[in-house]
């Protein structure tokens, strides 16, 4: 076990040694030994100082834990070490070790959901973890504007796992214990933590694999693809398929502001929707994406015929827009799920498409031979990740 001094733990916590010394003399932190301080003790002093920033005085806290209303005592558990003190170097300090631009270094706090730091803050240590990725994507000469948008991204779908994981504490262990008449030391003990933490991290790594294996494997066809359009090589199928992706507009805001249940039932509601309409019309929905569904059509005009049901199906029952975008051409089957090009330039249209539109390429405008359905045609347009202009039609009622 690692001990402390007492400025050493002040160092790792950004507070002064006094402030240490207070909360001995208040009994929140007890040391085994005078100045000698535990990995806990440290942690104790983190949260010691967040509750004073929330507004709860030290004194109205020493006298919970006087009375046994209150235990820090689960910080020993080793599931607490995600608890980082302070590391010894600033973002200004990093910055210029390591090349990486500060702007781009400050991102790393602000993707964790905190204040914009100052080039003169020290960096957490949970921080200084992440420095050695960017460092390296930096020397390889990976665009800066695109290494953030990486790291907002898991800045953000990472705190809506943990804020989702501490609901989930606060509903299981926590009020159930207080239900249970259960005393400090019992709710959330350290043994319950040491057990479950691993494994929540075990699931949630699993997870996250397996999604890797899934996107790898689309980046891997995508490239073969390309290699073998521009060795000539093409796809001899008569008849293509059309993939489609129907988004719900608003689905994050709706998340946001009502949480994930109310978003849940949306996506339940809208699933009973569309499904029947594309089985109708010879198609099969692959798979939810969060905020859409993801649909194999074997003909490109049925598809269309079904995107369009579908839209005016969610708006007759009163439910937030969608839009949906299709594209026709080659495509991968493997372990149920589609893979290539086709599957991604249909996400992409699907994404610059505005509420209630069926945005398709020429290439199913042309193979759609469907009575009362006619296309729009908008013209070559920018997508997003996709090179090269598309051109684009909006499909609708003749």
């Amino acid at each position: 076990m690692t001990w402390y001094a007492g400025e050493d733990v002040a160092e790792r916590t950004g507070v002064e040694p006094s402030y240490v010394i207070r909360l001995v003399e208040l009994g929140i932190l007890v040391p085994e030994q005078p100045d000698r301080f535990s990995a806990g003790d440290v942690r104790r002093v983190l949260m010691a100082r967040s509750l004073e920033d929330a507004g709860i005085p030290l004194d109205d806290v020493a006298a919970a834990v006087r009375h046994g209303a209150l235990s820090f005592s689960f910080f020993d558990a080793a599931g607490y070490e995600r608890f980082a003190g302070l590391a010894t170097e600033t973002f200004q300090q990093v910055s210029d070790r390591t090349g990486i631009p500060l702007e781009l270094l400050t991102v790393v706090r602000e993707a964790i959901g905190m204040a914009e730091p100052s080039p003169n803050d020290r960096l957490r240590e949970d921080e200084m973890a992440i420095v050695p990725f960017l460092e390296l994507q930096v020397a390889e000469g990976f665009r800066v504007d695109v290494i953030e948008r990486l790291l907002r991204v898991q800045g953000d779908n990472t705190r809506r796992i943990a804020e989702e994981e501490a609901a989930w504490w606060t509903t299981e262990v926590i009020e159930r214990g207080i239900a249970e008449g259960k005393g400090p030391e019992e709710i959330g003990s350290a043994e319950l933590t040491d057990q479950i933490s691993p494994l929540a991290e075990q699931t949630l790594l699993a997870m996250y694999h397996a999604h890797q294996a899934r996107t790898w494997t689309g980046n891997i066809i995508e490239g073969f693809e390309m290699l073998m359009s521009q060795a000539g090589i093409r796809s001899r199928l008569e008849r293509l398929p059309a993939m489609c992706f129907l988004d719900i507009t608003g689905y994050t805001r709706l998340t946001q502001e009502h949480g994930d249940d109310a978003a849940a039932e949306l996506v339940s509601t809208v699933a009973r929707l569309v499904r029947r309409s594309s089985i109708q019309h010879g198609g099969k929905p692959v798979k939810w994406l969060g905020d859409g569904v993801m649909f194999y059509f074997a003909d490109p005009g049925p598809g269309v015929r079904a995107a369009l049901e579908m839209v005016d199906g969610i708006a007759a029952a009163g439910l937030p827009p969608a839009h949906v975008g299709l594209h026709t051409g080659p495509v991968l089957f493997q372990e149920g799920d589609y893979y290539g090009q086709t599957v991604n330039l249909s996400a992409r249209i699907a994404d610059y498409a505005r509420p209630g539109e069926v945005l398709v390429t020429q290439a199913v405008a042309d193979a759609s031979h469907e009575d009362g359905i006619a296309f729009a045609d908008i013209g070559p347009v920018e997508l997003k990740g996709v090179s090269g202009a598309a051109h684009l039609f909006r499909a609708h009622r003749a």
